[in-house]
């Protein structure tokens, strides 16, 4: 059964410190606030504003983010164990996954610009509908990867790898740009 919060979250409260298992959080704003060591397993954020938050240690297993702001967001200083995130709809500039293992991760319609993705794993991760104009890939695992309806992308094959990721013909233009050709 699955715990609701809706709630607004200013400079004067606060979510209490702790494990949150199976919690619905919507219309939530944690944005600036202070996330460090908590606990998500299991959980929905849905209409929320979670930029700049801090994220040292806190462990997301498993968690969805639906319709959220998350600007600026450093996922990567997040507790590695169990880490698992998806994202549908969501807005992501400037967020950082470094160094994340997020094997099979979904990103349905996001906004992924400038986002780094450097020495993450993402082997069948899914991008679908989502836009990733100047996001980094460097080092980054993508076998598998489904960028077939995902647009602005450029990927180096030479410094990522690429086995088996599937990219539409239209996206092939962001694969060649690292070899400095001209395709008309």
């Amino acid at each position: 059964m699955k715990i609701f919060f809706e709630l607004l979250i200013d400079n004067k409260t606060s979510l209490e410190y702790g494990e949150y298992e199976e919690c619905l959080f919507e219309n939530c704003d944690f944005s600036n606030g202070d996330l460090a060591n908590y606990t998500f397993s299991d959980c929905t954020f849905r209409n929320c504003n979670l930029s700049l938050i801090s994220t040292n240690n806190t462990a997301f297993k498993k968690v969805n983010f639906e319709e959220c702001k998350l600007v600026g967001v450093r996922f990567d200083t997040a507790n590695n164990l169990l880490f698992t995130v998806n994202f549908k709809n969501c807005q992501l500039t400037y967020a950082s996954f470094y160094r994340k293992n997020m094997k099979k991760a979904s990103f349905i319609s996001c906004g992924l610009e400038q986002v780094d993705f450097t020495e993450t794993i993402l082997s069948e991760a899914k991008f679908s509908d989502s836009n990733l104009l100047h996001a980094v890939f460097y080092q980054t695992n993508l076998e598998k990867a489904d960028f077939f309806t995902a647009k602005n992308y450029t990927i180096d094959p030479s410094q990522n790898f690429l086995k088996k990721a599937k990219f539409s013909i239209d996206g092939l233009l962001g694969l060649l740009s690292a070899f400095d050709i001209v395709v008309k």
